[in-house]
């Protein structure tokens, strides 16, 4: 009997250990994505929708999986107005290919931007450690060159909000 006392005694004691920050709370904000925003070159007010956009980081087989639900090629697909990309923590830059109209029934263009910043840590709390913000660099933000031999797709890129602190905001502009 002192035995199964004992063991409970030590097993509640064990669970009162725990505490609210020992679990990070989906909410809370984590290292931000990078926010790019498509706009109408004709009439810059106006966003555009993509169509059948790829987007690969450099060195990499596959593309960034923008609909999880897809069991084929199409998961790496998206159209719309807007992205969210994942930005390097370890580097000062990173590096993507844009593929607009990627698949087989139509012809695709292909550009790349190099995106330049600096980082800083931010603790965030004792369960969900550390998170990385970003501010692109003042000089040279955004490379584009043409990766194909198609011309650019993409007629001006520019930063809107350098500092890359939340995904609520657009922090690129690309004008097709």
């Amino acid at each position: 009997m002192k035995k199964i006392l004992y063991f409970l005694l030590v097993f509640a004691f064990g669970l009162s250990s725990c505490e609210k920050d020992d679990i990070c709370d989906a909410n809370t904000p984590t290292t931000p994505k990078l926010i790019i925003s498509f706009y109408n070159i004709t009439d810059v007010s106006v966003k555009k929708d993509v169509t059948r956009l790829k987007v690969i980081g450099l060195d990499q087989e596959n593309g960034i999986i923008f609909n999880e639900s897809a069991t084929d090629e199409t998961k790496y697909l998206t159209s719309g107005d807007s992205i969210a990309i994942p930005l390097k923590t370890d580097t000062d830059s990173t590096t993507f290919t844009f593929i607009l109209n990627s698949d087989n029934t139509t012809p695709s263009n292909t550009d790349q931007m190099k995106f330049n910043y600096t980082r800083q840590n931010v603790y965030v709390s004792r369960a969900c450690g550390y998170k990385t913000i970003y501010k692109l660099s003042a000089q040279n933000p955004i490379e584009t060159t043409d990766s194909g031999n198609d011309g650019l797709w993409m007629q001006l890129v520019e930063p809107k909000n350098s500092n890359i602190e939340f995904e609520n905001e657009t922090h690129v502009k690309v004008y097709f």
